[in-house]
């Protein structure tokens, strides 16, 4: 299988997902860490960083350290848009 379908076929899975794509809408709003979106969602910590992974690896979204919390945000502008 051509990678670049497998990829937009991962990227599908990903965004496939109701807590997911609840994620994304939280981040629309703009850059965050866990425990904020985990406040927007009211939805478990774990479950929220499990979901972000996910997200991460499809390279939907991408994390950036800031001293000892990570700031997630959208990067694939298909998202965005």
């Amino acid at each position: 299988m051509n990678k670049k379908i497998q990829k937009l076929s991962d990227k599908f899975k990903a965004l496939s997902n109701p807590i997911r794509v609840s994620i994304l809408l939280c981040l629309l709003n703009g850059q965050s860490n866990v425990t904020k979106i985990q406040e927007c969602l009211n939805i478990p910590q774990s479950t929220v960083s499990k979901h972000l992974g996910i997200l991460k690896n499809a390279g939907v979204i991408e994390g950036e350290r800031s001293g000892l919390e990570v700031i997630y945000s959208i990067v694939d502008d298909n998202v965005k848009g």
